[in-house]
């Protein structure tokens, strides 16, 4: 399995496992080849981008070389070899939901539906047509959105997923703990008692503690439509679950030829691969976001909530899967075992495998770690 490839051109910062050090480091990859850069100046991949100038650091770091691209891309689960992990360190992890139209009809279908697919079919039937059309071209928070916003309570049709969907604020939740996102290759989780579930193809923003976004990676917020719908007061309990959250390849670091416009006028491709043979094709487009990605940030990040030590930000998904797997009418649901890559050509491609929550590898490698591990390597 190809764990990700990325684009030929771009200047790219990440993390991998070194068996050698015990801990993680950071690299940049040149020509195909892998370069630890870690140094006192920049241990983490925090520390580079709270730089005025991350990419300038990334180009002149002084480089060790550890392998070929491909070399350590396939040594994925293989604790004795180096192996990428996510590429953010001691960032808060954070994500925002109900950013796109077409993907805001299905969590209101999920809520409809109260977390049981066989409802689905008919909810959606009922009702997303209608509210699909009304929101298509809608601007969240502006006063056409207030107006719609009228008209669907008057109509019953009012809905959380709505409010937070074209009202004046986003939908911002943490979803999962520093250090605990896996990268390529590794297995993602799906809390065993989930039945309805499926990816999210997401752009991830890295975000500095001042509030600048200096680069971009691909993430997959894995999701759970029958424990979110249940209730949203099970939103935590549905997206932070060990391995229930996949970012890399790497990050892409802002520069000259690569801009917050790219990531505006991004567009991601989705495959899932089962192993009995069934193939779920899916697309993401940023040209449809109804919340521009500095809203997004400033939402998160600022006077009122402040990251010492920067984020990264899921920024949403316009895919939304109703295509049936097994059963007519229930759309569809992972398998363990399915392959999930996602893909953006100015960014590469992430590519993880699906497994109970309670079989992935366990989570132990924390802050407190970490650090001992800075410290004994003469870092910090």
């Amino acid at each position: 399995m190809n764990r990700f490839q990325l684009p030929a051109d771009g200047l790219f910062v990440g993390r991998i496992w070194s068996p050698e050090a015990g801990g993680p480091s950071v690299v940049t990859v040149r020509d195909g080849v892998v370069y630890d850069i870690t140094s006192k100046t920049a241990p983490t991949v925090r520390d580079i981008c709270e730089m005025d100038d991350p990419a300038a650091h990334v180009r002149k770091a002084e480089t060790r070389p550890v392998g070929r691209l491909e070399e350590i891309a396939a040594n994925a689960g293989d604790i004795n070899k180096p192996r990428f992990l996510a590429p953010c360190d001691l960032q808060a992890i954070k994500a925002c939901g109900v950013t796109f139209a077409s993907s805001m009809v299905e969590r209101v279908i999920e809520e409809k539906a109260a977390g049981d697919p066989k409802k689905a079919l008919d909810i959606r039937a009922r009702v997303g047509d209608a509210i699909g059309s009304s929101l298509k071209n809608i601007k969240a928070g502006s006063e056409e959105a207030a107006r719609v916003k009228k008209a669907l309570v008057d109509e019953g049709l009012w809905s959380q997923y709505l409010e937070v969907g074209i009202g004046p604020d986003a939908e911002v939740f943490s979803k999962a703990q520093v250090l605990s996102a896996v990268g390529p290759g590794a297995e993602v989780g799906l809390h065993p008692i989930s039945q309805w579930n499926n990816p999210e193809p997401e752009i991830v923003l890295a975000v500095s503690s001042k509030g600048r976004i200096i680069g971009a990676s691909l993430g997959n917020d894995v999701n759970l439509r029958d424990v979110e719908g249940r209730s949203a007061l099970l939103l935590g309990k549905a997206k932070d679950n060990n391995g229930s959250c996949a970012i890399g390849p790497m990050i892409r670091l802002f520069d000259q030829g690569f801009t917050l416009d790219d990531i505006r006028q991004a567009e991601l491709d989705l495959t899932v691969t089962g192993e009995d043979g069934y193939e779920l094709k899916g697309h993401s487009s940023m040209k449809e976001i109804s919340r521009d990605p500095e809203d997004l940030v400033a939402q998160t990040l600022g006077r009122h909530h402040q990251y010492p030590d920067g984020l990264v930000l899921f920024l949403g998904t316009l895919f939304a899967p109703n295509q049936d797997r097994d059963v007519p009418g229930e759309g569809f649901t992972h398998k363990i075992g399915d392959v999930v890559t996602i893909a953006s050509p100015r960014l590469g491609s992430l590519t993880n495998i699906v497994r109970l929550s309670t079989e992935c590898a366990e989570w132990s490698f924390g802050v407190a770690s970490f650090m001992r591990n800075l410290s004994a390597r003469n870092l910090i």
